[in-house]
């Protein structure tokens, strides 16, 4: 993680009082043996090396100048060193009688962490707020803000934050592998498109060819609007600016989250522009993918951990430290509901393994894989919940079907207890 000298300075500041007393201390011991190496001094004969020692030679005042600045140099160098090897006691973790439970977080505080995920992602996320000290939620650019700002007031969520990414208007458009060029949006609500996946992301600043329409024809033929917007030349994305908001938020996080969330529609779209992409590439935080729970029909129709990976390095030109996946094995009533919506679990193929590597925790050392230079981390992350749905030629009629989401209780202590290994 990224350690300026001002927030590594204030790690320290847990230990202020502790450390004047110490500085006290020190001085009062300084006092004393001052004095007593002034009455050795005087009372017993020293070989002549002593007097070379304690630099008799010099005047009184540069003598003392000069120690003054080298117990400075020393001091200084051991409040550097201290800052990075503190750590401080959890105030939460106690036992029944009230003694201090072995547990403890890094001596810089609770850290700040930058999204980009969907809606349903950000509040899913929101649990996280009360463990960091921030948690900035960079929205999809093609989703109003509005929408978040009130689920925020609704939910009241404790250190939860939400900035655009752009203050420019935008659309995505997706090219599928058939040849079908349609915005990304709308791909899921066609059953037509269900076995489809995107073979190429396009995202189209408003005012680029706002004469024309933006919805493929009838039949999802490609009509010469469409050609032209996907022959467009990935340089129109320079038309969309950084907000200073997202730019802080991500030269200032501890860790990126991408996800939960469609990786077509919510997570890659942002990538797209420049600024926000150079940004991630540049930061020094831990970035992690938190891989989605089942395929997307027309979207990622028979993808696997590798293929969401691969789509994340095409698009934004680096791969996620850490990938989190879910290992929950869906029973088959819920997975034959997915597969007739021609959708399939995302599960880590052991064929796509390249090395393991271990990880340390509080707990005990843990194997992990490595695919496409990201560590993968298998985990419990989901639940299986009942919704209720109703269809658009029945709009009065509901039925309740079991689904699987990620369960922000899981999520949030999988990724509390992953940066504290790291």
């Amino acid at each position: 993680m990224r350690i300026s000298l001002s927030r590594r300075m204030s790690s320290l500041l847990y230990l202020a009082r502790p450390l004047a007393l110490t500085f006290v201390g020190i001085l009062f011991l300084s006092l004393g043996a001052t004095y007593l190496s002034i009455w050795f001094y005087r009372s017993i004969p020293l070989p002549e090396v002593f007097e070379t020692v304690t630099l008799q030679f010099l005047p009184h005042l540069q003598r003392g100048l000069l120690f003054v600045l080298l117990g400075l140099a020393v001091l200084a160098a051991g409040m550097w060193q201290l800052s990075t090897m503190v750590i401080i006691p959890l105030h939460d973790q106690r036992s029944a009688d009230g003694e201090l439970v072995l547990g403890y977080h890094r001596s810089q505080g609770r850290p700040r962490i930058a999204v980009l995920s969907g809606g349903a992602g950000m509040l899913i996320l929101s649990s996280l707020g009360e463990h960091v000290e921030r948690l900035t939620c960079i929205t999809p650019v093609q989703d109003a803000v509005e929408y978040y700002y009130r689920a925020s007031g609704l939910f009241n969520f404790q250190n939860v934050y939400y900035v655009v990414p752009t203050p420019v208007a935008a659309r995505v458009q997706a090219e599928l592998d058939n040849g079908t060029v349609i915005n990304v949006m709308r791909v899921d609500h066609d059953p037509n498109l269900a076995r489809q996946h995107v073979a190429h992301l396009m995202l189209i600043p408003d005012g680029m060819d706002k004469d024309a329409a933006t919805q493929p024809s009838n039949g999802y033929q490609q009509s010469a609007t469409d050609q032209r917007l996907a022959s467009a030349p990935a340089s129109n994305t320079k038309k969309l600016p950084l907000t200073r908001l997202a730019r802080e938020t991500l030269r200032d996080a501890d860790a990126i989250l991408l996800g939960p969330g469609s990786l077509f529609e919510s997570i890659l779209p942002n990538l797209l522009i420049d600024e926000l992409r150079e940004a991630i590439q540049q930061s020094t935080a831990i970035k992690i993918y938190i891989c989605n729970l089942m395929t997307e029909p027309g979207l990622t129709t028979g993808f696997s951990v590798s293929d969401h990976i691969r789509q994340i390095k095409r698009y934004g030109g680096f791969v996620p430290d850490y990938v989190l996946v879910n290992v929950q094995r869906i029973d088959t009533e819920v997975a034959q509901l997915y597969a007739a919506a021609n959708q399939a679990p995302v599960y880590l193929d052991p064929d796509a393994y390249e090395e393991t590597t271990i990880l340390t925790g509080q707990d005990a050392a843990q194997r992990h894989v490595i695919v496409e230079g990201s560590v993968v981390i298998e985990a419990d992350l989901a639940s299986s919940v009942v919704q209720y749905t109703a269809s658009l030629g029945s709009p009065g009629e509901s039925r309740a079907v079991r689904v699987l989401r990620h369960d922000p209780q899981k999520l949030t202590a999988t990724i509390l207890k992953l940066l504290r290994q790291v």
